[in-house]
């Protein structure tokens, strides 16, 4: 089999940024001054990308794998921000305003990465308005999702935001395996990172799921989440505002 030329190689790489919602509206004449400044990265499960408080500026994308992103509080607890995959871009924040990172990243399975250092990012942004336009978008999506989870605060109780976060996850990455009821949602999240989604302990967390898999709603099974009725895993969320309003709690 005769090597893969520059010309295959070249159309691979722009085929995989038109995918990626940063760089959806760029011209492949332009991905293509762009794509020799991206370096492949391999991590393995388990590794720091990189860590709160780093001065690093890279802009990642995500080629293959799953990565968490986390912050720690002075006491050392972890609270779970976001779980990004295949065409997602992360370290945006650091990369504009170059300020220290803001949450830890760590890969949850095996996760092949491209990296662009940030003056080699900020020199494209500024020549390529489409690519600025694509920068502006990624940031306000972050902001919606901050602002849908502080919702997940207000409206539920710890029960509710759980489920309502797995539900949006599943949105996003849930795998059907019968058409609008069940599907498979491949986290690879253990107990301890679940709870970490919403300040919990992970005892209550494994009492919840042993809750919801008696009654037929979610189920977990070696790090995979499934749904098991999503009428009714959606119809027990929207319960919880009820029971948050009524004083409920853990």
């Amino acid at each position: 089999m005769r090597p893969s030329s520059r010309q295959e190689i070249l159309a691979r790489r722009i085929a995989f940024l038109k995918q990626v919602s940063l760089f959806s509206e760029v011209s492949e004449a332009e991905l293509a001054t762009l794509v020799d400044d991206f370096h492949p990265r391999e991590f393995s499960k388990d590794e720091i990308i990189f860590r709160q408080g780093d001065t690093s500026r890279e802009l990642y994308l995500v080629v293959r794998g799953k990565v968490r992103i986390f912050r720690i509080s002075p006491s050392g607890a972890e609270t779970t921000i976001a779980i990004y995959s295949t065409g997602s871009v992360m370290g945006e924040f650091a990369v504009v305003d170059s300020e220290p990172r803001s949450a830890t990243a760590k890969a949850i399975e095996a996760t092949d990465l491209l990296l662009m250092p940030h003056e080699k990012f900020l020199q494209h942004m500024r020549h390529l308005p489409d690519l600025a336009l694509g920068m502006t978008k990624l940031l306000s999506s972050r902001v919606r999702w901050t602002a849908a989870f502080a919702e997940t605060i207000a409206q539920y109780d710890a029960a509710g935001r759980l489920l309502h976060i797995l539900l949006l996850y599943n949105e996003q990455f849930g795998q059907e395996e019968e058409a609008g009821k069940r599907y498979i949602l491949d986290l690879s999240l253990n107990q301890t990172d679940l709870a970490s989604l919403v300040g919990a302990r992970r005892e209550w967390v494994n009492r919840l799921l042993r809750d919801w898999q008696k009654r037929g709603l979610v189920a977990y099974e070696a790090g995979k989440i499934i749904i098991l009725d999503l009428p009714r895993a959606q119809a027990e969320r929207d319960s919880r505002i009820e029971a948050n309003v009524g004083g409920g709690g853990w």
